[in-house]
């Protein structure tokens, strides 16, 4: 066989190797790309939903939102968080009566003071002063409300709003998007944005654009990606929130 027949043969053969790569890698690259997408996108995601949870609370209690993470996190670690206590509950028969919640828990308030108000009183706690005042009011026996409580506690802000799961060590996590060497969530608020009728509407967002955490992936592939969401004009990322309409601050994968 002449050395040149070699050659081309040698070569057709890279060729061929080589076209079935890039065949096998079209297919397979793309998959790859989506496969991290998703998984990074579940860190993403839950960072954006902890952030919307301190959002809701701090304008809960300020009437605004804030677009300042010192802000932001300075109220989680020292704010506290008022709920209320439940305990019983009325029955059909109440309710049927016209007893209503309010309606009981004036009824037990009313108890409560006038059993404070007694100087002969005293009580060593809450709890006691239920019990004296289920025992021996008229009103809360005439309406059945033996074991009916309702108590505005307050709590520690992180661990009610995140059930231990941040610290004020580390509670600053949540402003940052993983897999992004560093950056936090764009954040975002439009606090005098008003309705057509004319009511004011707070209103927040924050964001993670793809290229925060799929920049050091195929660069191809996260063109192709803006792109398909530019032409469908949605958010080149993940967000909560819209600070140019309501929207009971969704997120954009909801």
């Amino acid at each position: 066989m002449k050395a040149s027949k070699v050659l081309t043969i040698c070569v057709l053969s890279v060729a061929v190797c080589l076209m079935a790569y890039f065949c096998v890698m079209s297919v397979v690259t793309p998959i790859q790309f989506e496969d991290t997408r998703a998984q990074r996108e579940v860190g993403v995601i839950k960072n954006l939903v902890d952030l919307r949870t301190a959002e809701v609370e701090f304008h809960h209690q300020n009437g605004r939102f804030t677009a300042s993470y010192d802000t932001l996190i300075n109220f989680l670690k020292t704010a506290p968080k008022k709920e209320l206590l439940k305990e019983g509950s009325l029955t059909d028969k109440q309710l049927e009566a016209g007893l209503t919640e309010n309606k009981a828990v004036k009824i037990i308030e009313t108890a409560k003071r006038k059993a404070l108000k007694n100087k002969k009183l005293s009580f060593e706690n809450n709890d006691a002063l239920y019990a004296y005042i289920w025992e021996n009011d008229a009103e809360i026996k005439k309406n059945n409300l033996q074991g009916f409580r309702r108590d505005t506690i307050e709590l520690n802000m992180l661990q009610s709003l995140y059930k231990g799961e941040y610290t004020p060590e580390n509670i600053e996590n949540i402003t940052y998007i993983p897999y992004s060497e560093g950056k936090q969530y764009e954040l975002e608020v439009n606090n005098d944005y008003k309705t057509s009728q004319g009511i004011r509407v707070p209103l927040f967002e924050a964001r993670a654009p793809f290229e925060s955490y799929l920049g050091d992936l195929n660069k191809q592939e996260l063109v192709n990606l803006i792109d398909r969401e530019k032409k469908l004009d949605h958010y080149t990322g993940l967000k909560v929130g819209d600070i140019y309409a309501p929207n009971n601050f969704a997120g954009n994968w909801e």
